[in-house]
């Protein structure tokens, strides 16, 4: 008898016995995403598949682990732990009370759930077969819009607590030639930014340690990770994924020795490892990612879809348009002015009066940022009658009344501060940190946590009906006195702190629209956007950055998430310039009604009645995005509706150069079979439709394989075009 015989004899008596004792591939799948899990006989979990949907009888052809020589671990484990045989870049790394510092975990069972015809969820539970501890892998299917929500939840039961020293939400692989990452980065006034690039061997990480307050100030966490060559909008293999987390982050992405590329995205460990006490539930944030065969736009889509239905607070439901008193007044307003300026809003047609900073304290009267910020009381010299006047002021115009406030910082000039010192984030034995002349007040406190509560009820109990949420210091000096020695966990309860306070918002309030900021888009996740309608996407409203800005937030985030105001941050650019660029967000306003001409007045109030009249399209519709600002100074983006008889489609066009081509643009998303009237909107009073489309009718077909113009070849500035499609 041969040594290779033997091998291969026993070999097939190791595979008879696995066959019985493994269950059978495990399956998370949506209507055309499969990711497939198997059990080896050697009783780990592995990922054998994640791509395009299989049939059944195909997941049982998938290569299986193994065999097991003992040399080198088989590469796709789904979920690899520090200290044992691991050779790269774990998903869980944990001390056991004995010092201990490994972890092995074997298949133990696995549930499924069905809820209706559109989710499914899965839980595979991991157990270490040595010490009593569990993890649980949780897949949620979203089966209509082709998502996978996925999160881990770690337990154990040993007698003292344990130390998690790392806990990502997902593991994932994918095999290909070659990967492409598409990440997002910028700084204040300037977020959102594309940078696309290969990845090589080693591990590529992106992240963020600022805490939870403007945790997503330089990077997102949000990409696009391309197979073999770089996606286009509609072409190549792409997942998308992003973390619902409002707070540090990292995204790691390592290729291996065998070209696998292996995903780790989570809470960043970084100065927070985490005692976890017996019987006590350590959760992870979701990881919420699509797959595509057909490039970014329709993984933007599906993500879209899915944020629309279960991602974002009321996301099918209309938002209310909003006039915001800053760029108008700065900390400089009283009473009879902001009476004023709510009767602007009302001939606007808006929905909703905001006052922004301002508005509160008496001791130290907030009348720039140096001071007032904690004392959420209407400063009485310039609100003598309080919020309720002012809320009653709205009601006579037939509009809301909402406020700004930044309930999570103080300023050391406050009654706060001097009651409660305790209650900041400082290093001990160091001077104190200032940021905007700020100091962060500290969530992982329950008295603080009671605080910022009351501190948003008690303006909501005045009838204020819409808040604008702020965030605008990051963490520094990182300390606090509430959590003594247990410092490792102040990034983490931070942020659990927070959304402590929002779910009792939410439980009190669960309909009261709010909008999500921090000093601009630095907080553009998920996580928070389940207790908000909206983000405020940049500070930067010059229209022409805002193209770039929107742009980027757009691949992950639907247009409705996207607050997006007409202001004159740059007056030269025209008025339908900077109103046709909020359009391609959620409409809102922070400008000086009265000081608009009579013609700009008439123009507006026409703009905000059509942004209504178009919101089932504009706010619900599927995006396709056309032309990029990356790759060009035209810019096209389209929005059609579900039942593909509405779209809308913007062009803008960003300078272009002498003799630089202007091309008609393909459409996509349309019905070939229908036929399609199309008027140019948006119109100044008097303005003549410019494009040869408008009152035409073309079919479907012929808008998708020809096109139409969306920009002015003779444009000398930057310049916008509306076009709505009505089908026939």
């Amino acid at each position: 008898m041969t040594l290779r015989f033997l091998c291969c004899l026993l070999l097939a008596r190791f595979t008879t016995t696995w066959a019985q004792t493994v269950p059978p591939p495990i399956a998370i799948e949506t209507a055309h995403v499969s990711l497939v899990l198997t059990v080896g006989a050697n009783q780990k979990l592995y990922q054998t598949y994640l791509g395009s949907k299989l049939m059944a009888a195909d997941r049982q052809a998938l290569p299986q682990p193994g065999p097991f020589n003992g040399y080198m671990p088989a590469p796709d484990e789904a979920y690899t732990s520090a200290g044992t045989d691991n050779l790269f870049e774990p998903a869980i790394g944990l001390v056991h009370a004995d010092g201990n510092p490994s972890l092995a975990l074997q298949f133990a069972d696995v549930q499924t759930r069905q809820s209706g015809d559109s989710l499914t969820t899965t839980t595979v539970h991991l157990r270490d077969p040595a010490y009593p501890v569990d993890v649980l892998l949780h897949f949620a299917a979203y089966q209509r819009e082709d998502v996978i929500k996925t999160w881990t939840e770690i337990r154990h039961r040993e007698k003292k607590s344990v130390i998690l020293t790392q806990y990502a939400s997902a593991m994932l692989r994918l095999h290909a030639p070659r990967y492409w990452l598409t990440q997002l980065h910028g700084d204040w006034a300037s977020e959102a930014k594309e940078a696309e690039g290969q990845l090589t061997s080693g591990l590529k990480v992106v992240d963020s340690k600022l805490g939870g307050t403007r945790a997503g100030w330089y990077q997102t966490p949000s990409f696009f990770l391309a197979l073999d060559r770089p996606a286009t909008e509609t072409s190549g293999e792409v997942l998308a994924g992003t973390l619902a987390w409002t707070g540090s982050f990292r995204l790691a992405f390592e290729v291996d020795n065998l070209n696998t590329l292996r995903m780790l995205p989570g809470i960043n460990p970084y100065a927070s490892a985490y005692t976890l006490p017996a019987g006590q539930p350590f959760v992870t944030p979701e990881f919420i990612f699509t797959y595509s065969s057909a490039g970014k736009g329709q993984a933007s889509r599906n993500l879209h879809r899915w944020a629309r239905r279960y991602g974002i607070l009321d996301g099918t439901q209309p938002r209310l348009t909003v006039l915001n008193n800053w760029e108008t007044t700065l900390f400089n307003f009283n009473e009879i002015k902001l009476d004023s300026l709510m009767g602007d809003a009302a001939k606007l047609g808006a929905d909703v009066f905001l006052l922004d900073d301002g508005w509160f304290g008496n001791k130290y009267p907030r009348s720039n940022e140096q001071a007032g910020l904690g004392d959420w009381q209407a400063t009485k010299t310039k609100l003598p009658h309080g919020l309720g006047h002012l809320v009653e002021t709205a009601q006579k115009e037939g509009i809301k009344f909402g406020i700004w406030v930044e309930p999570e910082m103080v300023n050391p000039k406050s009654e706060l501060y001097e009651k409660h010192p305790d209650w900041v984030l400082k290093l001990p034995n160091r001077p104190e940190d200032y940021s905007r002349n700020q100091l962060v007040l500290d969530l992982t406190n329950p008295k603080v946590q009671d605080f910022v509560f009351n501190v948003v009820d008690e303006q909501l109990s005045q009838g204020v009906a819409y808040v604008k949420w702020d965030c605008n210091r990051m963490m520094t000096s990182a300390y606090s006195q509430y959590l003594g020695r247990d410092q490792s966990h102040l990034y983490v309860d931070y942020v659990r702190g927070l959304y402590k306070v929002l779910d009792r918002m939410r439980a009190k309030y669960p309909h009261l629209p709010m909008m999500m900021c921090s000093g601009g888009g630095s907080r553009a996740d998920y996580g928070g956007l389940k207790y908000f309608n909206d983000f405020w996407a940049s500070d930067n409203t010059d229209a022409l950055e805002r193209v770039f800005i929107q742009w980027g937030f757009l691949n992950f985030f639907p247009s409705n998430a996207l607050a997006s105001h007409v202001t004159n941050w740059n007056r030269q650019h025209t008025l339908k310039f900077r109103t046709d660029v909020a359009m391609m967000g959620k409409l809102g306003y922070d400008i000086d009604v009265a000081k608009l001409s009579p013609l700009e007045q008439q123009f507006s109030r026409q703009a905000v009645q059509e942004y209504k009249r178009l919101n089932a399209v504009l706010a619900q519709g599927d995006l396709f995005r056309l032309l990029s600002p990356y790759e060009g100074n035209q810019v096209a983006l389209l929005y059609v509706d579900e039942a593909q008889r509405h779209a809308v489609a913007f062009g803008y066009n960003l300078h272009t150069r002498f003799h630089e081509a202007v091309l008609p643009v393909k459409l996509q998303g349309l019905d070939p079979t229908k036929r399609y009237r199309i008027a140019e909107i948006n119109l100044m009073s008097g303005q003549k439709a410019e494009l040869p489309a408008h009152g035409q009718t073309y079919s479907g077909d012929y808008l998708m394989k020809v096109g139409v113009l969306l920009s002015d070849p003779e444009a000398k500035q930057l310049t916008s075009h509306v076009l709505e499609l009505t089908a026939e």
